[in-house]
């Protein structure tokens, strides 16, 4: 794989850029709404809830953050995977290449937008009077679990949306429930404690929750904690290698 992607180096690029021009099209602050999206739904859901969890919760706007800003980029890259091979039939079905480029530059495409959001998560950071300490050169750690774990699903969700193409509306319905399940906007001391640890099986959870306890708790998450993250990214890109090597030429019969 890694020969093909040095291989393919240009064609990778030429389609990361095509997204990125595809995405911003006819919009007038273009590449400026993938750090403005997540900042409307910061601010909406922090005019919403602040005066319900707000009160006794401290920095709660970065706790708020910290889970739309790992939600925001789950979703995007997930999507923008499921779409990605009935997106790019007409080229995969005349030219052969790896299908699985065109789900990596979805996966980086988000990427890009997630590092630019997180940008601005670090000013709202500074602003809140968060502390920046050595632990928060670790989260380059739950930032990359969270690609290879997003790419992972985005793989299976391919497939998946080429056989059956009712996979997107169920998943739109899925992502509804998984904000809600994820703790981002309340806090998850309201949930009773011997019911805290099921929100552990939840992988978004997991990388958002990493996040909260090095930015807002300024600790390291305990070795555990690490240990899942990378699970769940490596249970999840296992399943959508072995789906796409078993597939991957029946992939163009139903295109």
């Amino acid at each position: 794989m890694k020969t093909k992607l040095k291989e393919y180096k240009f064609l990778f690029s030429e389609l990361v850029k095509r997204d990125f021009k595809k995405k911003y099209k006819r919009t007038v602050l273009g590449m400026l709404w993938s750090v403005l999206s997540p900042l409307l739904n910061v601010l909406v859901l922090l005019l919403v809830f602040s005066q319900i969890f707000g009160k006794n919760s401290p920095h709660f706007i970065i706790y708020i953050f910290s889970g739309t800003l790992v939600m925001s980029f789950y979703t995007e890259a997930t999507q923008g995977c499921m779409r990605g091979l009935m997106a790019n039939a007409s080229i995969f079905t005349k030219i052969n290449v790896p299908k699985y480029l065109f789900l990596f530059s979805k996966a980086f495409q988000a990427f890009i937008n997630f590092l630019l959001t997180l940008g601005l998560y670090i000013v709202f950071c500074i602003f809140d009077g968060i502390k920046f300490n050595v632990n928060m050169l670790m989260l380059f750690y739950p930032i990359i679990m969270l690609l290879i774990f997003s790419l992972g699903v985005g793989m299976i969700l391919s497939a998946l949306f080429v056989f059956f193409r009712d996979i997107e509306y169920l998943y739109g319905v899925f992502l509804i429930l998984l904000n809600y399940v994820s703790a981002i906007f309340y806090p998850i001391t309201i949930v009773p404690e011997q019911f805290r640890k099921i929100f552990m099986l939840n992988p978004v959870y997991v990388y958002i929750h990493y996040f909260r306890v090095v930015v807002i708790d300024g600790t390291m998450p305990s070795l555990g904690h690490h240990a899942l993250c990378a699970l769940y990214a490596l249970i999840a890109i296992a399943i959508g290698c072995g789906i796409y090597r078993k597939y991957n030429h029946e992939f163009l019969y139903y295109v």
